[in-house]
């Protein structure tokens, strides 16, 4: 069974902040080992780990039995890019990635994706870390993240009464210039 982790894996879940019912989201999980550390330093919280490779996924879940039936983690075979979280998933608080390439500059065409899919399964104020730094280091999403008005307006009632953008469209999200406060605002329908 494989229940070992590395030194370098142990120090990288010792760096995350990491603390009862936080909700993890572990890109490159490999065959497991840190998603089960982090597994049992989260109380009633829980880990989705996800790996492009299906091999990695099988050994994975096959290493993390007792784990998964405790409900803190489980396992998908899914690379980054395409990654979106289910409609029943509740939003991640930290992403952690480890040798991943499509956010460590060896698959540049793959990051702005990668990026955009990460930001979209966080929380507001969820975090993403990667390794290289000492020993992880977090990587800012706030140009992937939708923005709402910083003077907490009603946007929401705005984007029903403008027709047409103000501003392009960025990345196919209308951007409106707020009426109250002028800032600009991507505004969620409704």
């Amino acid at each position: 069974m494989m229940n070992q982790i590395s030194t370098r894996l142990l120090e990288i879940v010792n760096a995350l902040p990491l603390k009862e019912g936080v909700r993890v989201l572990e890109i490159g999980c490999g065959p497991g080992a840190m998603a089960r550390e982090i597994s049992r330093r989260i109380g009633n919280g829980h880990i989705l780990a996800i790996d492009r490779s299906a091999k990695a996924i099988q050994q994975a879940i096959s290493s993390s039995q007792t784990e998964i039936e405790s409900g803190r983690l489980s396992f998908r075979q899914i690379p980054i890019e395409k990654f979106e979280l289910e409609p029943n998933e509740i939003p991640i608080d930290i992403a952690i990635a480890v040798r991943v390439g499509a956010l460590d500059g060896r698959h540049p065409k793959l990051e702005k994706q990668s990026l955009q899919n990460i930001a979209k399964a966080l929380t507001k104020n969820g975090k993403l870390f990667i390794d290289g730094g000492n020993p992880i280091k977090e990587i800012s999403l706030d140009k992937y993240r939708k923005r709402e008005c910083s003077q907490n307006c009603k946007c929401r009632m705005y984007n029903t009464l403008l027709s047409t953008p103000l501003q392009p469209k960025r990345d196919s999200i209308p951007v409106f210039i707020c009426p109250i406060s002028s800032c600009p605002v991507t505004c969620p329908s409704g």
